[in-house]
């Protein structure tokens, strides 16, 4: 049996989604189980014959946790240790999210798992705490590392530009940080492959859809697509500005682009290109929405 915690995400849901459409046995859980409170964990797993736990929750709010470090090492850092013990008591397997966000984005090429993080957020410094307390907890863990999130439930990059494009006729938008967008049904695919092949190559792995971009470019494929499907019938610039240029309460990673090259050599796991997931999802948004 699997259970999935955090089903009510973006990323949870689509999960969950494929889980069912897999037929795999599974239980779910969201914000009615605390996981910073590892009693409720024990109570709610202790007569389920748990085989694996996917963990989907997450304090996501990049610029928020600086303003609340506590929370975001709470749900962050304690709440994945918690989920370890559990997985440890229940002798199951844990394959826990994280993010580009552990890396200060100095590097000039791909990040390797094998790069040593250094988070320059009270997000990045959170979910690396998260990361390191899974891996001293318990062996059977993969953690995989994955950026740019988006998908049709939820707050997301492309959702905000789409709004946007809609109500002004220029956006601004970052084009020197770089790193590669995720389609989260991608993702979650990534995940049911893992335990299908039931493999015990446990540690960390990156997954993002394949291609390196920045914000800029970004905005402007979903702009170019949502014109093509019909979301938007008016013209907008997109115009490129510098980090400096926007300033945000937490710092990101001038480079955060991830080498995918591990996930593919140990699951034969090929992630598509962005632009054409990307397009994909634009496909199936109606206009209006």
């Amino acid at each position: 049996m699997i259970w999935l915690i955090g089903n009510k995400g973006m990323l949870g849901r689509e999960v969950e989604a494929l889980l069912k459409k897999n037929e795999l046995a599974c239980i779910v859980s969201d914000q009615e189980i605390d996981i910073t409170n590892l009693d409720e964990l024990r109570i709610f797993s202790e007569d389920k014959p748990i085989s694996w736990i996917i963990n989907c929750a997450a304090y996501t709010s990049v610029d928020k946790a600086e303003d609340e470090p506590e929370l975001a090492f709470k749900i962050n850092a304690d709440g994945p240790l918690n989920i370890a013990q559990i997985a440890v008591k229940k002798n199951a397997r844990l394959i826990h999210i994280s993010t580009d966000y552990v890396f200060d984005g100095t590097k000039e090429g791909a990040y390797l798992e094998t790069d040593l993080p250094n988070p320059i957020s009270v997000y990045g410094k959170s979910k690396f705490k998260g990361e390191t307390n899974v891996a001293e907890t318990v062996k059977a863990y993969f953690i995989i590392r994955t950026a740019w999130l988006y998908g049709k439930n939820g707050n997301n990059f492309v959702r905000t530009m789409l709004k946007l494009f809609k109500e002004k006729m220029e956006v601004k938008i970052v084009a020197d940080q770089w790193s590669s967008p995720t389609y989260a049904s991608d993702l979650a695919a990534a995940l049911i492959r893992i335990i299908d092949t039931d493999q015990v190559t446990f540690g960390l792995y990156h997954f993002t859809n394949e291609g390196r971009t920045n914000w800029h470019q970004f905005a402007t494929e979903i702009y170019n697509l949502a014109k093509i499907e019909g979301l938007i019938d008016r013209s907008v610039q997109v115009l490129p500005i510098e980090t400096g240029q926007y300033p945000t309460k937490a710092k990101r990673p001038a480079n955060s682009y991830l080498s995918k090259e591990k996930i593919f050599r140990d699951f034969n796991i090929c992630p598509k290109p962005w632009k054409e997931s990307l397009a994909h999802f634009i496909s199936t948004l109606r206009p209006g929405l």
